[in-house]
C-alpha cells in the first residue's frame, strides 16, 4: 500500500484518483489542468530592443518626430491656428502604396503648410466588432499565418521612410504592448471609440510620448472620452514590457497633451455646431481643455466614404465661422477610392485600394485640403 508523503491529503489530493488528482491504489495521479486549455502554443517575440537596433531611429525621423510633436502639442495649446489634419488610410496593409501616398503628402504639405499641418494616418492595428483582418502588425501576409514578428518590422520600417520624408505620422494604439516597438516614430496618436473606456488604454496613453486624440463610444458617447482625457493627464501604475520585452511594472506621470475626437455615434452624428457647443462646454464643466477634433469618416459619415467631404466642409466653414474650439480633423483617404474584400489571395487586391473602411481617392484627399487651405487663407 502507496504512503501518502506528510502533508498530503487534505485539499484536492484527499478526493479520489482520477478525478482531481491525488494518491490512489495505483500510485499518484496528477490533476487535471485548468490554465491554457484554449492555448495551442505560445511563441518568444524578439525584444523591442533588439527589433530597434535592427532598424534604428535615423536623424531625419527624429528631426520629423520631435518638430511635429512640437507642432501639435501647439495647435492642441491654440498657440499655433493651424488646423491640424490626420489624413490617410483606415488601415495599412501595402508597403508600396503606403509610401507612395507619403510622397504625395509631402509635396501637398508644401503647398498648404501656412494653413492646415498634415499628418499622415499610419494605422497597423484595427479593433474588430467580430472577426477579420487585425492590421499589418498582426497578420503582414494577409492569410492569418500571424507573423507578428514580421509585422512589427515591416511597421516599423515604414514609419521609418514615411518620417525620413519629412511627414509626421499618426497611429491608434489599440494593443498595449505594441507602443514599445513602434512609439518612437508616431507624432501622433488615437486610442479608438471601442477602447476610450477601457483603463488598461487609459493607463497606456498616461505614459505615451505624443499628442493622443480619445474617441466617443461607438455609442456616441462623449463622456466616455472625456473621463479617458482626465484619467490619462493623471500618473499611473499598471503591468507591461519594457525595452528587453521583460514583464515590467510601469510608472507613467500622465500625459498633458489629449483632446477629444468627435467620430458620431449609431443614431446620429456629432459634427454639427451645436453637438461641437455641447462638447465644448462639457469639457469646459470638467476643467478640461475645450479644444476639439472631427473624424470625418466612421459614423460622422455614416460609414459611407462619399458623404466624407460633407463633413469635412461644414466643420471648415464652422472653423471660419470663428469656432476656435475647433483644432483638427480626419480624413479617410487612400490612393483610390473604395473599399475591397481581402479574399483568399492577396495577389489579386487592387492596388491602392483599402482592404477595411471606405476611403475618398487621393484626387479628391487633395482638392478638399487645397480647397480648405484656400478659405483659411482668406
Amino acid at each position: 500500500m502507496s504512503k501518502r508523503p506528510a502533508g498530503v491529503g487534505f485539499g484536492w489530493g484527499a478526493r479520489s484518483a482520477g478525478k482531481s488528482g491525488g494518491w490512489g491504489a495505483h500510485g499518484f495521479v496528477a490533476p487535471p489542468p485548468t490554465q491554457d486549455l484554449n492555448v495551442v502554443r505560445a511563441e518568444s517575440l524578439v525584444s523591442p530592443r533588439d527589433v530597434k537596433r535592427a532598424l534604428p531611429m535615423t536623424a531625419p525621423a527624429n528631426r520629423t518626430i520631435v518638430a511635429s510633436r512640437e507642432v501639435i502639442k501647439a495647435i492642441l495649446s491654440q498657440c499655433d491656428r493651424r488646423l491640424l489634419a490626420i489624413v490617410g488610410p483606415c488601415s495599412i496593409h501595402d508597403e508600396g502604396a503606403a509610401l507612395e501616398y507619403a510622397n504625395r503628402l509631402a509635396a501637398l504639405r508644401q503647398r498648404v503648410g501656412d494653413q492646415l499641418y498634415l499628418v499622415m494616418r499610419v494605422y497597423f492595428e484595427k479593433p474588430r466588432t467580430t472577426v477579420g483582418w487585425k492590421g499589418l502588425i498582426y497578420d503582414p501576409n494577409l492569410d492569418g499565418t500571424f507573423d507578428m514578428e514580421a509585422g512589427i518590422r515591416k511597421g516599423r520600417r515604414i514609419l521609418l521612410s514615411i518620417t525620413e520624408m519629412g511627414v509626421p505620422t499618426g497611429t491608434e494604439m489599440l494593443d498595449p504592448i505594441s507602443p514599445q516597438y513602434i512609439a518612437d516614430l508616431i507624432s501622433w496618436s488615437a486610442i479608438g471609440a471601442r477602447t476610450t473606456e477601457s483603463q488598461t488604454h487609459r493607463q497606456m496613453a498616461s505614459g505615451l510620448s505624443m499628442p493622443v486624440g480619445f474617441k466617443n463610444g461607438t455609442d456616441g458617447n462623449l463622456q466616455i472620452a472625456i473621463d479617458a482625457l482626465g484619467s490619462s493627464r493623471h500618473s499611473h501604475g499598471f503591468l507591461g514590457i519594457d525595452e528587453d520585452g521583460q514583464t515590467a511594472i510601469i510608472r507613467t506621470r500622465g500625459n498633458p497633451w489629449g483632446h477629444v475626437i468627435l467620430r458620431g455615434g449609431k443614431n446620429a452624428t456629432n459634427y454639427d455646431a451645436s453637438s461641437i457647443a455641447a462638447a465644448a462646454e462639457a469639457l469646459r464643466q470638467a476643467d478640461l481643455p475645450s479644444v476639439i477634433m472631427v473624424d470625418c469618416s466612421h459614423a460622422n459619415a455614416a460609414k459611407q466614404y462619399r458623404n466624407q467631404s460633407r463633413v469635412w466642409r461644414d466643420v471648415v466653414a464652422q472653423r471660419l465661422a470663428g469656432n476656435d474650439s475647433i483644432v483638427g480633423m480626419m480624413l479617410e483617404s487612400n490612393l483610390v477610392e473604395g473599399n475591397q474584400s481581402l479574399g483568399g489571395d492577396p495577389a489579386k487586391l487592387r492596388y491602392g485600394v483599402s482592404i477595411t473602411d471606405e476611403c475618398i481617392g487621393w484626387d479628391e484627399t487633395e482638392a478638399l485640403i487645397r480647397e480648405a487651405a484656400a478659405q483659411l487663407a482668406g
